[in-house]
């Protein structure tokens, strides 16, 4: 299989080059020439497997450059119950991502039980395992540069700690993340582990690394790759859990499935737009957004308008304050019928600092086709749904999750169950916990004072310079 540009303008390539690319050479995002597809058969055969074996089945469509005998080890050595070990509800945490209802037709699929207590870990956690083994069959080194506003950052830097062949810079926005985030991250001593916190918002250190992605020169010089969402090796992972996520919530392939999912930068929904478009029988996507609700405009009104900085709201459910989401161009580039022409049009004008307007077009009219609805949510929303839930059902959920949960419920349709993807663990974010219910959650051992380790990170300004330099002084 080969790999495309969204811009059109990169030659085809293979599943390990652009697993150590991330950017393509032309700005534009990867994604495969086409979308294989999943058979009713197939469907059928993988709906008891362990999640490492589904894995498995759903690389194999994708990945046809590392043997499937290696691949198998990859994703066994990943989906064990060894790393999966921090089940809250205190499920079989070899389930890896149990399902729990809510009630008859409502469900949370949990998604926070790796090393890190968030989703990000799913996909990182294989990302790292990628990495390591095709850097030691190309006997290459890689210098991994990334944007985080708040739990992708910890995720990658949990799986490439300590990795031979591998040294990670995290941009953070200072100060814009929970104080359990900061330590996750600022706390790790090992000397391949870089923090750099902008003086900014999210936007602004995405943008950075984009500006030094984009500069062909440097990054070929110092071997720049991504762990970002817009590798696509990140999204694929994400891809499983739909699939495992559907099957526990079905009895049978005949049945359709809405997923509601809280989003920043569309990399977690895009999996489940492209599980989708593979045949997993997805009813609904709903997409809830916060405060900052560029993407709910979208999918209400056909208006693409990212927010300045100085707009963008500093919220209690952190890792969705985005504006510009960049994993939106995946999604775009097929809503477009892949005309790469068209997809350079639009996203000129939002590289201009301006916005993109498809009302009256034929590509709004076929946007109900993907199935997409969205929604968003409040302080005062995330705080009474995360009492409710607690109230009800004595489940702690965070901040995210919350904005899932109450969108999810504005679009509960009695012909499909719905399943809202949980984001994260509730200590995470145990300010806002504090707030809504006048305690602190529980956290597992191996976190207790984390916040009280020595914490090790660089302050910069919003500087394209300034952390190039941080990366020529470490490589």
């Amino acid at each position: 299989m080969k790999y495309i540009s969204t811009r059109g303008h990169a030659d085809p390539q293979s599943f390990c080059d652009i697993l150590l690319g991330g950017l393509a050479p032309d700005g534009g995002l990867y994604l495969p020439e086409s979308y294989p597809q999943v058979s009713a058969a197939e469907l059928a055969e993988w709906r008891d497997l362990p999640y490492h074996a589904l894995a498995l089945k759903i690389l194999l469509k994708f990945v046809d450059d590392i043997p499937a005998c290696d691949l198998k080890m990859l994703a066994d050595r990943t989906y064990s119950a060894n790393v999966y070990r921090h089940c809250r509800t205190g499920r079989d945490a070899g389930d890896i991502t149990p399902l729990t209802t809510l009630e008859p037709g409502f469900h949370l699929l949990e998604l926070s039980n790796g090393p890190t207590l968030a989703f990000k870990d799913m996909a990182m956690q294989l990302l790292g395992h990628l990495f390591e083994y095709v850097l030691e069959k190309r006997g290459e080194s890689i210098n991994i540069l990334g944007a985080t506003s708040g739990d992708t950052g910890s995720a990658a830097e949990y799986a490439m700690r300590g990795k031979q062949r591998v040294k990670v810079f995290m941009l953070s926005p200072d100060g814009k993340m929970s104080a359990f985030q900061r330590a996750q991250m600022y706390s790790l001593q090992e000397p391949n582990i870089f923090n750099i916190a902008v003086r900014g918002m999210f936007d602004d250190a995405q943008d950075i690394v984009k500006a030094v992605s984009s500069d062909a020169e440097f990054k070929a010089k110092y071997r720049i790759g991504a762990v970002n969402s817009i590798n696509w090796a990140r999204v694929l992972a994400q891809v499983v859990y739909y699939f495992k996520g559907y099957f526990a919530a079905t009895s049978s392939n005949d049945q359709c499935v809405a997923f509601c999912v809280p989003s920043g930068n569309f990399g977690n929904i895009c999996a489940g737009h492209i599980a989708r478009m593979m045949g997993l029988p997805i009813g609904r996507l709903v997409l809830a957004t916060n405060e900052n609700d560029v993407l709910d405009e979208f999918f209400r009104s056909g208006v693409y308008r990212p927010r300045a900085t100085s707009e963008t709201h500093v919220t209690s459910s952190p890792s969705m304050d985005i504006s510009k989401a960049s994993n939106f161009e995946r999604f775009v580039f097929d809503l477009v019928g892949r005309d790469a022409a068209k997809l350079r049009e639009l996203w000129a004008q939002v590289d201009a600092g301006g916005a993109f307007d498809l009302r009256g077009t034929p590509y709004l009219a076929a946007l109900p086709g993907y199935g997409f609805v969205s929604g968003r949510s409040s302080h005062a929303d995330r705080l009474a749904t995360i009492r409710d839930v607690w109230n009800r059902h004595r489940i702690m959920i965070d901040t995210h999750t919350a904005d899932g949960v109450k969108v999810a419920r504005e679009h509960l349709d009695p012909t499909m169950p719905m399943v809202v993807l949980e984001t994260a663990q509730a200590v995470k974010f145990s300010e806002t916990i504090q707030e809504a219910l006048g305690r602190d959650p529980v956290r597992p051992k191996d976190f207790d004072g984390i916040e009280l380790l020595p914490q090790r990170v660089d302050v910069v300004d919003a500087s394209v310079d300034q952390v190039k330099a941080i990366i020529t002084r470490n490589c």
